[in-house]
């Protein structure tokens, strides 16, 4: 094949992308049952309501900018890059991830914004950012459940309570997985049939205490700012919680979207909606408000940089690797 046909191939294939997510973005706003003149009658019952949109708006760069420092701390062991391009690269990956499950289109974008060709090494980068994430999300869940029990004793059945020793030990068990991760790394690379996997996760073993400890900083600040993102737009629709109530709710709404599985083509869309439903119950929310509340989140966190990392999937270095 010559090079010229190869880099037709790279330009229709890119045509291709972007224009089925772009069909796809338009499906999934179709199937939304988002209610315009519902919201806007529930906004006029709330003072400044633009204050808090306006908070809402302005933490999602924050938000996405965490994510993207997080990246670019673990992927200087692997490519030196600017803070740009990693930014770049984790909307790519936003974008690509919209559509297709288990993560795989977040660290393909990412992946594939890099200009080095270490996309083996960056692979297991981006399982180590998102194993900061999840981690970070269990423990504050492990946290928001054990409150979440106290506020509502009718789930604090055994059950429930062994939902939280569960928890507690997961949350243990990453303290354990960080302290013995070098010979754990060492142990996997020698077994017969895994070392062809060793590229992906011999990074884990590449970090500094320093470094782990500085990008998990960085996957909490994270946490807490989509925290006050949720809080915000509950509060743009008039859904008023007192602040402990709020923050252990918040905490197992993202806990369940973490730890569910993305099979379906939807994003963690209907996931979040869910759980909110079942975790803020017991307060009393109105559901079309509080629908409303997570749909608010999700086009402001998710939509929008989806649609703004179109730009960058475009711009992706397609090549055989």
């Amino acid at each position: 094949m010559s090079r010229n046909s190869g880099k037709k191939i790279i330009f229709w294939a890119k045509i291709a992308v972007f224009s089925l997510l772009l069909v796809y973005i338009g499906y999934v706003l179709r199937q939304q049952p988002f209610d315009w003149a519902r919201l806007q009658t529930q906004l006029r019952t709330v003072e400044h309501p633009e204050w808090w949109a306006s908070g809402l708006l302005l933490l999602t760069p924050l938000n996405w900018g965490l994510e993207a420092l997080k990246w670019w701390i673990l992927l200087q062991r692997v490519e030196k890059t600017s803070f740009r391009a990693a930014y770049s690269g984790v909307l790519a990956g936003v974008s690509l991830g919209f559509a297709l499950p288990a993560q795989l289109g977040d660290t393909a974008g990412r992946v594939l914004s890099l200009r080095d060709g270490k996309r083996s090494s960056a692979i297991g980068a981006s399982l180590v950012s998102g194993g900061m994430q999840f981690y970070v999300a269990l423990v504050m869940g492990t946290v928001a459940w054990a409150h979440h029990l106290s506020l509502v004793p009718d789930r604090a059945s055994p059950a429930g309570r062994w939902l939280l020793v569960l928890l507690g030990m997961l949350s243990l068990g990453g303290v354990v997985f960080g302290l013995i991760r070098m010979r754990l790394v060492h142990w996997l690379s020698g077994r017969a049939g895994l070392n062809r996997f060793a590229t992906y996760w011999n990074v884990a073993g590449l970090y500094s205490d320093r470094e782990i400890a500085l990008a998990l900083l960085v996957a909490t600040a994270r946490y807490g700012v989509f925290a006050i993102q949720f809080y915000l737009a509950m509060r743009i629709v008039g859904i008023h919680m007192v602040p402990d109530v709020a923050a252990s709710g918040i905490g197992l709404v993202f806990l369940v979207k973490t730890v569910t599985p993305a099979f379906n083509l939807l994003s963690d869309l209907g996931v979040r909606e869910a759980a909110a439903l079942w975790v803020f119950a017991p307060f009393g929310p109105s559901v079309q408000v509080l629908i409303t509340a997570t749909l608010l989140l999700w086009f402001t966190n998710i939509l929008m940089p989806v649609l703004i990392g179109l730009y960058w999937v475009w711009k992706l270095k397609l090549t055989a690797e």
